[in-house]
């Protein structure tokens, strides 16, 4: 898959996101909820794990499990139930690694490997943390609208220093504009959610573009959907410290 069909699928996820975070904290529930889904049939084959389908198994029981425990958490703060299913899912894959009846070669980065997409797709569940406190959906649509932004400019062909600079200022300019159009919300703190989200983009860019595997559909898939999963702690994180 071409770096910008990735861009601009990653954006169009970006722009459901936004949608969802406005209609409220069970639709984005259920986005986040593909999001995890996708990123967990694509990571074994976009890390190289030996044993896929269990791989895939434990990504997506523990990112919808986080999902699920952050969406119906009773009281604040949502994200105090992840410790809990993060461990679960830890737990899960080292039965993973049991159920393999291939000598279990490579063990010690199948179990990592797991463990990490696990980490990515729980991320994910930012967005509906953050949508749920305080100027929530206003912070999950600047986000968003910086992400889809800085996926789309990351993809134009520039020398590596300077792309990094245009896409971390057009995602910033993205989240002040945001904070213009967006009623009760401080265009300053959707410039800053905007570079913080800039500069992911740009090192998620930096870290994915050239592997090989992104020839093949699943990985291509699972690299269009992590920039997404990923920002969504990043959003939590940044508009905590921004709005509190």
């Amino acid at each position: 898959m071409q770096l910008a069909t990735r861009a601009v699928l990653t954006a169009v996820l970006a722009a459901v996101v936004a949608v969802a975070g406005y209609l409220g904290p069970l639709p984005l529930a259920g986005v986040c909820g593909v999001l995890v889904l996708v990123l967990a049939v694509g990571w074994p084959a976009l890390a190289g794990l030996p044993f896929g389908p269990g791989s895939s198994v434990v990504v997506a029981l523990g990112g919808l499990g986080s999902v699920a425990v952050v969406t119906f958490a009773a009281e604040q703060p949502y994200l105090q139930g992840l410790p809990v299913v993060f461990a679960g899912a830890i737990v899960l894959a080292f039965v993973n690694e049991l159920l393999r009846r291939d000598g279990r070669v490579r063990l010690v980065e199948s179990v990592s490997g797991t463990v990490a997409g696990t980490l990515v797709a729980v991320a994910a569940t930012g967005w509906v943390a953050i949508d749920r406190g305080p100027e929530g959906e206003a912070l999950v649509v600047a986000g968003a609208l910086a992400l889809a932004v800085g996926s789309v400019v990351v993809a134009i062909h520039l020398p590596a220093w300077l792309g990094v600079v245009v896409t971390t200022l057009s995602a910033a300019a993205a989240g002040a504009l945001a904070g213009f159009l967006l009623p009760e919300f401080d265009p300053l703190a959707g410039g800053l959610l905007g570079v913080a989200v800039g500069v992911l983009v740009a090192a998620l860019h930096a870290l994915f573009d050239r592997m090989p595997a992104l020839e093949r559909p699943r990985p291509a898939l699972a690299v269009v959907a992590l920039p997404v999963t990923v920002t969504g702690l990043l959003v939590y994180v940044v508009g905590r410290v921004l709005v509190g």
